[in-house]
């Protein structure tokens, strides 16, 4: 078992990277109810919580990026990028 003061991080957990927002945040949601039920032995709950940390890390940067598009977007003398069916955007498989 790793260490418990080693800090949670997308390396840990590969699989996380590749998640977008509502997922991540299903998951996250989905490990704090079970953390809160406290039923699971102390290994499982460290791991559990290491993973959340990466989840909530994730979440942040899908958040912090929206919130930049919106303010790039809505600054006073920005003009609108357009939108075409062919932008990455549109690629993403979001459940």
């Amino acid at each position: 078992m790793a260490d418990a003061t080693t800090p949670a991080d997308s390396t840990s957990f590969p699989d996380i990277a590749g998640m977008g927002y509502e997922q991540a945040r299903d998951e996250l949601v989905s490990i704090v109810s079970r953390l809160e039920a406290g039923q699971a032995p102390l290994e499982d709950s460290m791991h559990l919580w290491r993973r959340g940390e990466a989840l909530a890390a994730h979440c942040a940067t899908w958040l912090d990026g929206a919130q930049a598009e919106i303010e790039a977007a809505t600054r006073p003398g920005a003009t609108a990028r357009p939108v075409h069916a062919d932008d990455e955007i549109f690629d993403r498989d979001e459940a």
